[in-house]
């Protein structure tokens, strides 16, 4: 028999694992990690200076493997960017380092998504072979934690790489972003990574409260739903 078990901090938890995952999965494919410096939009019709002024400069994204340009022909496209990943295999990705960084950030984020796919079921099943499934999957979300935190120490050591370079100025180097700002993508990456670690901690709690002597009664009692603040 399945006993329904929610409570304030399984919720909490779960809803937490899914939101990590999917941040950390968006952040990675993104273009958005470094926003280049301005540049000026090309292919304008004759006349247009004259009518409109001079065209208004935008600024180039670069991502892990993904970029995204001015569109010069976006009067055949409603998109003013075009937006696409720059390498076709991982080889051509613009820097070892942002080789590695994929590789750990891609371990992290499999790693996450599995978590949040598992936390789904933890309200009808709580341990696996004896093994608490909270505790598992918090030692789980620590490790994940901790491939992030290797794939966002490496990426700014990518930034001396040729490809940032033509995007950031040549003052960009490695950690020194150059005429470069960082993007969205960097920021939420980091946030979910902080987020991993919170996540861990109340995993700790969830399996606190699911398993407290006032569960243990209504289990007894022949409750089939359970729900605890």
């Amino acid at each position: 028999m399945c006993h329904v078990i929610v409570t304030c901090r399984s919720m909490l938890w779960t809803l937490l694992s899914i939101v990590v995952a999917f941040a950390e999965l968006i952040a990675f494919m993104s273009a958005d990690w470094l926003i280049g410096k301005a540049k000026t939009r090309g292919n304008s019709e004759p006349g247009d200076e004259a009518s409109r002024g001079p065209p208004e400069p935008y600024h180039p994204t670069l991502g892990i493997y993904g970029r995204c340009i001015w569109n010069p022909g976006k009067q055949h496209f409603q998109r003013e960017t075009l937006c696409g990943p720059y390498a076709e295999s991982f080889g051509e990705i613009a820097s070892g380092f942002w080789q590695a960084t994929a590789i750990f950030l891609a371990m992290g984020i499999f790693i996450l998504c599995t978590v949040a796919l598992v936390s789904v079921f933890t309200m009808c099943v709580q341990s696996i072979m004896k093994k608490s499934i909270f505790n598992v999957c918090g030692l789980l979300q620590g490790i994940a934690g901790l491939f992030l935190i290797l794939g966002l120490i490496l990426y700014p050591a990518g930034w001396g790489c040729q490809k940032a370079v033509s995007y950031c100025g040549h003052y960009a180097s490695a950690y020194k972003p150059g005429d470069c700002t960082l993007g969205w993508a960097f920021y939420t990456a980091i946030g979910g990574t902080v987020l991993t670690f919170i996540c861990a901690v109340i995993s700790a709690q969830a399996e606190i409260a699911t398993s407290s002597d006032k569960v243990q009664e209504e289990i007894e009692e022949g409750k089939n739903l359970i729900c605890l603040l």
